[in-house]
């Protein structure tokens, strides 16, 4: 049975322009309909909205069931990685162009919200990333991901090479400017500007996709998300592992990226009749050239 509401949490993407009586507008509707409404204490305190209470994102996961992300799909990444361990559901409102993930417009917010608040939505659970950077056999650096996890040379560097296994398998040695591993959310962002395939959220997978390959047989391959990628810093100088986010520079050689999946969800709610393939053929304008 869908679930009502009794407490959102509300964040913005605090350095646009205008996003303050838009903010308001959003939080004083929800009030409106009998909700108790908190802030993101970041965006409270850049927006100086007051009339609302003010938490840490720990504090809105402890006391929120429902999250309302006003901005782009990057303001969405960062939040929903802070929101999976609480298992807090998410809706995302998108100032300007329709995003994959923050897929309800600023001009229909109200009559896409209300019926989500009284319990009549499309349910989505998504699956993250999860990883760490290996030296010596000591963990240095600990990251979560929604999109992907990405390992690029350096700056002044011509390439990076890199050992891949899957388990406990060997798979390649990739010499190329760097390599991408992406969830099913993930393969319609960096990996796919990068030629990688597109997978169905449902989907248990990842996609590894080689950026720029020395080697024209090294192709992208879709992995099953049972086992851990493990990626070892073979050759090239200053390369950096990126965490959606969350970066790491200057690895060393020898050091070893692990990836596996996450055992957090992030969920997302949609509107009744959302589709994630109108969604792609919006986005990657699947509609052209049809009459």
């Amino acid at each position: 049975m869908a679930k009502r509401f009794r407490h959102v949490a509300l964040v913005g993407k605090h350095q646009a322009r205008g996003i303050r009586p838009v903010l308001e507008e959003i939080a004083e509707f929800v009030a409106g309909l009998g909700l108790e409404v908190s802030l993101e204490r970041e965006t409270a305190l850049n927006t100086g909205i007051t009339a609302f209470d003010a938490l840490s994102n720990d504090e809105l996961g402890r006391e929120c069931d429902l999250a309302i992300v006003v901005g782009g799909d990057g303001t969405m990444l960062g939040f929903a990685r802070e929101m999976a361990r609480h298992g807090t559901p998410l809706v995302g409102i998108n100032q300007g162009r329709l995003g994959f993930i923050t897929d309800i417009s600023i001009e229909r917010f109200r009559e896409a919200l209300e019926p989500i608040l009284a319990g009549t939505y499309e349910k989505e659970q998504r699956a993250m990333l999860e990883g760490a950077v290996w030296r010596d056999e000591r963990i240095i650096f600990e990251g979560l991901a929604l999109n992907d996890v990405v390992v690029s040379r350096g700056a002044t560097a011509s390439m990076v090479e890199l050992r891949v296994d899957v388990g406990d398998e060997f798979v390649a040695n990739l010499r190329a400017d760097g390599v991408i591993v992406a969830s099913p959310t993930g393969s319609t962002a960096y990996s796919l500007s990068a030629g990688g395939p597109i997978l169905h959220p449902s989907i248990g997978g990842w996609v590894l996709v080689p950026i720029a390959s020395h080697t024209l047989s090294n192709r992208p391959i879709v992995l099953p998300d049972l086992g851990e990628i493990r990626l070892e810093i073979v050759a090239g100088r200053d390369a950096s592992v990126n965490f959606d986010m969350q970066s790491l520079a200057s690895l060393l050689h020898g050091d070893r990226i692990t990836v596996r999946r996450s055992k957090h969800k992030v969920c997302f709610l949609h509107p009744t009749g959302w589709s994630y393939y109108a969604t792609l053929r919006r986005k990657l304008r699947w509609y052209e050239g049809v009459s």
